[in-house]
């Protein structure tokens, strides 16, 4: 019993120690990265839950921008994947070449990284797409027989432009659903594009500082996991999924009216694991419902499925989900 008490007690003064260093890492994000404070957040929050991104905003809104910077931050390796109508699933995961031995040698792709930018993910057709699902999930990749475990952590940061379709293949239900978040990135306020071009139209140098490490990240990760739920806050993030199911009797109103399809369980594990991390963002060791209703847009956004009626009053997902929950 007091090998527990000392082990939670351990555990507990590590968070501390780790929640302070986040404030430090928001602060030299902060240098870059003008406003955004909440899109910073919820990426922060998405790679201490083990979870990838889908980031969609119009050009200029400094999407690129900002996963290098948190890269940087956090002292991991990055890439960036331009995806084309003509990119190979090879072009990601990599290859095998005959070396000068004539041995099959394999050739690691830009999927070998701790972030992954996934830049316009919607302009490659689904088989190159398909190359990032068993990376997603399994954090690892197969070729040829032979798997190779990716280096954690790992994290996929994928982008879209939400006004610009033509020549695109949207992402079938199954590839977004391995996205813990969807993220809409709005303009900036007024006040924070003053300081935009104040800060990027002099020739200042600004350099970001490494704050957390590979093992902090991983140990924050691990600790996140471990911390405790009540079972009235797991029966709240149920009842709101449940609530977007429109074939099951708890269904919604709402959601017969205005949904073809609802969220699976896998909506439920994010809700519970990303408000343990905003939870703990925000100074608590356990979370509540207010934590899980704070994530639920950007875990339900890309989970439901609008039917006709919706689309044509102009009923957005974001205004379902949140008449979901006032409910």
């Amino acid at each position: 019993m007091q090998d527990s008490s000392n082990n939670y007690s351990s555990d507990v003064n590590q968070l501390n120690t780790l929640v302070e260093k986040t404030l430090l890492l928001k602060q030299e994000i902060g240098k870059i990265i003008i406003g955004q404070e909440d899109i910073i957040d919820q990426v922060l929050i998405s790679i201490f839950s083990k979870g990838h991104c889908l980031l969609v905003g119009v050009p200029g809104l400094a999407k690129t921008l900002l996963v290098n910077t948190i890269s940087s931050a956090l002292g991991l390796s990055y890439n960036r994947i331009q995806f084309t109508p003509d990119l190979m699933p090879s072009d990601i995961v990599g290859s095998e070449v005959l070396d000068e031995n004539r041995r099959f040698k394999f050739i690691k792709g830009p999927i070998f990284a701790n972030i992954i930018l996934a830049d316009e993910i919607n302009r490659t057709p689904p088989k190159t797409q398909a190359a990032l699902l068993e990376a997603m999930q399994e954090h690892s990749v197969t070729v040829s027989g032979h798997t190779n475990i990716l280096e954690e952590p790992f994290f996929v940061l994928a982008t879209q432009n939400p006004i610009e379709q033509e020549g695109t293949y949207p992402l079938p239900e199954a590839q977004l659903d391995r996205f813990m978040f969807m993220l809409w990135l709005d303009y900036p306020s007024f006040e924070e594009e003053i300081n935009i071009l104040k800060a990027t139209t002099t020739g200042k140098d600004v350099k970001v500082n490494k704050i957390l490490s590979k093992e902090e990240i991983i140990l924050m990760q691990d600790l996140i996991r471990k911390i405790p739920v009540t079972d009235n806050v797991y029966e709240y993030a149920v009842r709101l999924v449940e609530k977007t199911r429109v074939s099951t009797p708890n269904a919604h109103p709402i959601a017969q009216k205005y949904l073809s399809w609802g969220a699976g369980p896998r909506a439920s594990q994010y809700l519970i694991i990303g408000a343990k991390s905003h939870a703990v963002l925000k100074g608590k060791y356990s979370p509540d419902i207010e934590d899980v209703k704070a994530i639920a847009v950007s875990v339900l956004r890309h989970r439901i499925v609008q039917n006709y009626s919706s689309q044509a009053e102009g009923y957005t997902a974001e205004k379902i989900i949140i008449d979901l929950i006032n409910s």
